[in-house]
């Protein structure tokens, strides 16, 4: 019945005004409303081809998904300071990093992180150290008292490494920190400094292949731990 009304009004209209062809005007607007109905339904060529363009388009501006930066899950680098003649190490344990700088008079502790072979510590003041991981080695720069020194630290194992102890010594704390590194020809080079309080005091040597053997400072006797005993406390 949908089609019947259009059709009779056509008709009726061609016959005031014409008076002839009915018949055709009767027999093709159903042809012609069947045609029209299917083209409104049917989506157009240019329609067909837009939907996976557009789909296509929202894929390629997507956000891309970002993954977590690495980091090293252990690592120990050691090596001389250019310029200066002191030692630095380098202790990392998953992501997390220490560091120590001494040459005998001047000290500094650092802690920080290491991200995509990337390795930033600060100290006290503007005590600083940067570094690029690679190639089994730590290269990078060292900032102490206003001064600047280079270094290039090659991966090392134990008894390789960083130690440090504490104590309370007369209600003073007591705190002594060493760098340990063997030498390709035997025997082992290693630089340390203690300090009772804000005074320096003289550092007993380390057993070479027992760095965590006690060791008496003065009159106290004190334990050197590795860097696995201290790196979460210094955080």
């Amino acid at each position: 019945m949908s089609r019947l009304g259009p059709v009779i009004t056509l008709a009726a209209g061609a016959v005031l005004a014409v008076g002839l062809g009915v018949a055709s005007v009767t027999a093709t607007p159903a042809a012609n409303d069947e045609a029209a109905s299917t083209a409104a339904e049917a989506p157009s060529a240019g329609e067909t081809a837009a939907a996976p363009s557009r789909s296509s388009e929202a894929e390629a501006t997507a956000s891309p998904q970002r993954t977590a930066p690495k980091k090293i899950a252990k690592a120990d680098y050691g090596g001389y300071v250019k310029g200066n003649g002191g030692l630095i190490a380098i202790s990392i344990r998953d992501g997390k990093a220490v560091g120590y700088f001494c040459d005998g008079k001047a000290e500094a502790w650092f802690k920080g992180s290491e991200s995509d072979g990337e390795l930033q510590l600060t100290g006290l003041g503007s005590a600083k150290v940067t570094a690029e991981l690679g190639g089994g080695r730590a290269r990078g720069s060292v900032a102490v008292g206003g001064r600047k020194w280079t270094f290039v630290a090659p991966a090392v194992v134990k008894p390789s490494g960083l130690y440090r102890a504490t104590a309370i010594v007369r209600g003073a704390k007591l705190r002594a920190g060493w760098i340990v590194l063997k030498n390709p020809g035997g025997g082992y080079t290693q630089v340390g400094a203690a300090f009772e309080g804000d005074t320096q005091v003289p550092i007993p040597q380390l057993q070479g292949d027992r760095p965590t053997a006690p060791v008496t400072v003065g009159d106290t006797t004190i334990r050197p731990e590795d860097v696995d005993g201290f790196i979460e406390e210094m955080q």
